[in-house]
């Protein structure tokens, strides 16, 4: 067997990519051409803040918002896995052939 270790860098070999040629549609991608001292992206001075100053109660008032948003559909969720697993357990008593799969809680009385 050939010895398989790593060549040396004096051995090493460079391959050049070179691009493709056009396709047979003829399409490429379009060449972006820059002029020196212009910017990729217009002006986003629009979006700074100009007061200087944070917007603390409006702020607080999106964080309390997003929280009541978040704790809503965690409890949505809840129900739903909940309610999904007794369906299930439901439907596999009655194709067991089960008669009285629905649970009825009927309070004792004392007497």
């Amino acid at each position: 067997m050939p010895d398989r270790s790593m060549p040396s860098k004096e051995s090493g070999q460079i391959v050049r990519f070179r691009p493709r040629d056009a396709s047979r549609s003829g399409w490429r991608w379009p060449v972006q051409r820059t002029r020196p001292n212009e910017t990729p992206v217009a002006d986003l001075s629009k979006y700074e803040n100009s007061k200087g100053e944070d917007d603390y109660r409006h702020r607080m008032t999106m964080n309390a918002l997003a929280l009541v948003a978040t704790t809503i559909l965690v409890v949505v969720g809840i129900w739903l896995s909940v309610s999904i697993a007794d369906m299930v357990k439901k439907q596999d008593c009655y194709l067991q052939g089960g008669r009285n799969c629905n649970q009825l809680h009927i309070p004792q009385t004392e007497r």
